[in-house]
């Protein structure tokens, strides 16, 4: 499927309304087709017949539709599938779709809410099986209790991975998502499906981890850790912010064995971007994101946590790190081989548009030592042996 190619993906139905995930019709960032020219469309798979209604919010790739009155659907339903798609005013044929509308199921009433996770994390994997283990032990161990993972097509141990870490007692699922450059619609649907379910969501990559420095002081990690974030801030902070610390390569040429916190010891000196932790009742009915944060409701306010950095891996040794030049997944930010933007910090400082490993790369972005977390997860999740070295939890058997 080329980028910008006109299709309806997905659709969701909430109680309130219909969720509809196309590409095509936002092309760039902030330029939004008037929700006026936005019409969706329920569609009879066997003679075409077809229901129009106006939408009702139209923002990057996400959608918000009106559900098809019961009349309209049971004469579109009585002999096939019903899809939903969207048309514009400049060509009002409706674009393709592979999404089915069914109306959604009746709330259970009485439902309590004692069930609801206070933190999980979502995030958009591709071919990062072998990273998996490390980021949802560590994260579960200081607090996150549902891990939801968007499948952008790997081609890897996916699958088994999550299936042993099922066995583990670790709560972990896989959607697949396979559209390509739809980060951000991904992030958009994991808030909306998941409000019931999850209190906080963390939104974060899987080369990145979630750490205080206070915490170096326990011996063991515990559950309260991330909890002590988001409890004592108010019900009006919807958003958490916490900037990056981002590290090298750290002399390495092989992928270590035991895990990126082992192995990658040496960052970049100064802080770049950020990730966020968000509560799903703030979030704006729009779903916009710019992946690193969400657009929040009037009435909350995000608040930036100077005590906490999210230590990401993010320049590791070559043959991983050469991978991100097959794609880039967010809709909207250009891929490496792009001659574009040339200067944005979403490139590595110094790299080209091209493959080939810089001349020492193993020794960039270090300026500062920090093995911080490293010492700390040793003592948390790793056995000593007789040849000193660590043996860590996550390492397969």
């Amino acid at each position: 499927m080329m980028r910008w190619t006109r299709l309806v993906y997905d659709a969701v139905a909430t109680p309130q309304d219909v969720i509809i995930f196309a590409k095509g019709l936002n092309k760039r960032s902030g330029t939004n087709l008037p929700v006026s020219d936005v019409e969706c469309v329920y569609l009879s798979v066997a003679d075409g017949r077809a229901a129009t209604y106006a939408a009702i919010n139209a923002a990057q790739e996400v959608f918000r539709c009106p559900h098809p009155t019961s009349k309209d659907f049971n004469i579109l339903n009585s002999s096939s599938v019903v899809r939903v798609s969207l048309a514009v005013a400049t060509n009002k044929t409706p674009i393709p779709t592979l999404a089915t509308y069914s109306p959604p199921r009746a709330p259970v009433k009485n439902t309590k809410m004692t069930n609801q996770s206070l933190i999980c994390a979502c995030t958009m994997v591709f071919n990062v099986a072998k990273f998996l283990r490390e980021w949802v032990i560590y994260h579960a161990s200081i607090g996150v209790e549902k891990f939801f993972l968007y499948d952008n097509g790997s081609e890897d141990e996916l699958g088994p991975t999550v299936s042993q870490l099922l066995v583990e007692g670790y709560d972990v699922s896989s959607y697949y998502w396979p559209w390509p450059k739809t980060q951000e619609a991904g992030f958009s649907h994991c808030a909306a499906v998941n409000e019931k379910t999850c209190q906080w969501m963390a939104f974060i990559d899987v080369d990145e981890f979630v750490f205080s420095p206070a915490w170096a002081a326990s011996h063991q990690p515990n559950h309260s850790m991330l909890a002590s974030l988001v409890e004592p801030i108010g019900r009006k902070v919807g958003q958490i912010m916490i900037y990056c610390n981002e590290f090298g390569p750290s002399g390495h040429r092989t992928q270590p064995k035991n895990g990126v916190t082992q192995g990658y010891t040496c960052r970049r000196r100064s802080k770049e971007r950020h990730k966020s932790i968000v509560q799903l009742r703030a979030v704006d009915p729009s779903l916009v994101n710019s992946v690193h944060h969400f657009k929040i409701k009037d009435g909350f306010e995000t608040k930036r946590l100077p005590s906490v950095q999210i230590n990401h891996y993010k320049y590791q040794v070559w043959e991983e790190f050469r991978m991100k030049f097959r794609r880039r997944v967010s809709t909207y930010v250009v891929d490496w081989k792009d001659k574009l933007n040339l200067n944005s910090k979403d490139r590595a400082p110094g790299l080209g548009v091209e493959p080939v490993e810089p001349d020492g790369w193993a020794y960039k972005f270090c300026e500062e030592n920090d093995t911080l977390l490293r010492d700390v997860t040793r003592q948390w999740f790793g056995t000593e042996g007789s040849d000193r070295r660590f043996k860590m939890k996550w390492e397969r058997i």
